[in-house]
C-alpha cells in the first residue's frame, strides 16, 4: 500500500512526460532520416534535466517537438505523446499551442542574435510577450519588462530597454533571452545550448542565473548541451542521447561515478582533468551516423571499444539497471567504466 502511494505521488509530480516519440524527416523519396526514434523521458516539477550528446544525436529536434516548432514538412511525427501536466501537446491546434509556447513553456535558444529581431528594441520584444500572454497594457508591460531586466542582472535597464540587440554584448543578449523566456512564469524552461557562444566567465554567470531564476519562478529546466562540465554544475538528472535514442538515463552523481553505456564513458573521458598531464584530450573516434543511415544493430557499434558481434546484429533495448538508472547496451557487466568479463 505504501509503495503504491509513493508511485502515485511521483506521478502527480511529473510536469512533462514524453512517450515513444518518433520524428522522421523525408530527405527524398528513398531516404528517411529518423532524427528522433522511440524516445521516452519525464521531467518532474522543480527538476533540472540535461539532455546530452554530440551534434546530430537528435537533442534539438526533441526539444523543438515539445514546443511545437518542428518544421512539418519535411518533418513528420510518426508516433508518440508529449504531455504537459496531462495536457497532450501534439494534438493541440496551433492557436492553442501559441498560448502554451511562451506562457507554460519558455525557450532560450543557442544564439540570441538569430532569435532576437534586429529591427525591434529589446523592450518591444519583451513587451510583446507580456501583452499577448498576460493581457497587460503597454505601459504596464514596459514597467514589468524593466523589472525583468533588473532581475536577470542587467544594469541601467531603463536605458537598455530602448536599445537594439546589436548594441548589447553576447552575455547581455542571452540575459535578455532569459528575461523573455521567463516573462510569463513558465512551468518549463527549455535551454538549447544556452552558453555555447559565450566565453567561460559569462557561461558561468548565465548558468548560475538560470538556476536562480528556476528557483525564483519555481520552474523546471530541460537543458540541451554537449558539455559534460555544464551538466555536472547544473543538472539533477541526465539523459544521454545518441542516434536519435536515449542510451542512458541516471541521476547526475550516479552517471558521473558509475556510467554504464560505452558512449557515456567516452563522453566523460573527453572532459579535461587537472590531475592528468595530457597534451591532447581523448576523443571519440568516428562520427554520429547520419539519421538516414543508422546501422541495423546498436547505433554506437562502429565507434565502441567493447563491440561484440551481437551488437552489430541486434538493437539493444533501454533496460533498468538500478533505481532510476537505465542503459541501452548488450554489456550487462560494465562496472565503473571498465568491462568486467566475469
Amino acid at each position: 500500500m505504501k509503495s503504491s502511494t509513493v508511485e502515485n505521488n511521483k506521478q502527480k509530480d511529473v510536469l512533462l512526460e514524453v512517450n515513444d516519440l518518433r520524428i522522421y524527416f523525408d530527405i527524398n523519396r528513398k531516404k528517411v532520416a529518423k532524427a528522433v526514434d522511440g524516445v521516452d523521458f519525464s521531467i518532474h516539477k522543480g527538476e533540472t534535466v540535461a539532455l546530452v550528446g554530440e551534434s546530430g544525436s537528435g537533442k534539438s529536434v526533441t526539444s523543438l517537438s515539445v514546443i511545437g516548432l518542428v518544421p512539418m514538412p519535411p518533418g513528420k511525427i510518426i508516433s508518440g505523446t508529449i504531455k504537459l501536466e496531462e495536457q497532450e501537446l501534439l494534438s493541440l491546434p496551433e492557436k492553442s499551442m501559441r498560448k502554451v509556447r511562451g506562457n507554460d513553456i519558455g525557450m532560450i535558444f543557442q544564439e540570441p542574435m538569430t532569435s532576437l529581431d534586429p529591427v525591434f528594441t529589446i523592450g518591444n520584444q519583451i513587451i510583446e510577450s507580456l501583452v499577448y500572454h498576460q493581457r497587460l497594457s503597454k505601459k504596464e508591460a514596459r514597467k514589468q519588462a524593466i523589472e525583468l531586466l533588473k532581475i536577470v542582472g542587467i544594469a541601467n535597464s531603463e536605458k537598455v530597454i530602448d536599445e537594439y540587440p546589436h548594441q548589447l554584448s553576447g552575455g547581455m543578449r542571452q540575459r535578455v533571452m532569459i528575461a523573455i523566456a521567463l516573462s510569463n512564469n513558465p512551468k518549463l524552461l527549455i535551454a538549447d545550448e544556452p552558453t555555447t557562444a559565450l566565453d567561460v566567465t559569462v557561461q558561468s554567470q548565465i548558468l548560475k542565473l538560470m538556476l536562480k531564476m528556476k528557483d525564483t519562478f519555481n520552474s523546471s529546466i530541460l537543458l540541451i548541451t554537449h558539455d559534460m562540465g555544464v551538466v555536472a554544475e547544473t543538472a539533477d538528472r541526465v539523459l544521454v542521447m545518441y542516434g536519435g535514442q536515449i542510451v542512458e538515463e541516471a541521476a547526475v552523481k550516479e552517471l558521473f561515478l558509475n556510467p554504464k553505456h560505452p558512449y557515456t564513458m567516452a563522453l566523460l573521458k573527453t572532459m579535461p582533468n587537472l590531475d592528468q598531464n595530457l597534451r591532447r584530450l581523448p576523443s571519440i573516434p568516428g562520427n554520429v551516423p547520419p539519421a538516414h543511415q543508422f546501422p541495423e544493430g546498436c547505433r554506437f557499434a562502429d565507434r565502441c571499444e567493447f563491440v561484440m558481434e551481437k551488437c552489430r546484429q541486434v538493437a539493444p533495448e533501454l533496460v533498468r539497471i538500478s533505481d532510476g538508472h537505465k542503459a541501452r547496451c548488450h554489456l550487462p557487466f560494465l562496472k565503473g567504466g571498465e568491462y568486467d568479463a566475469q
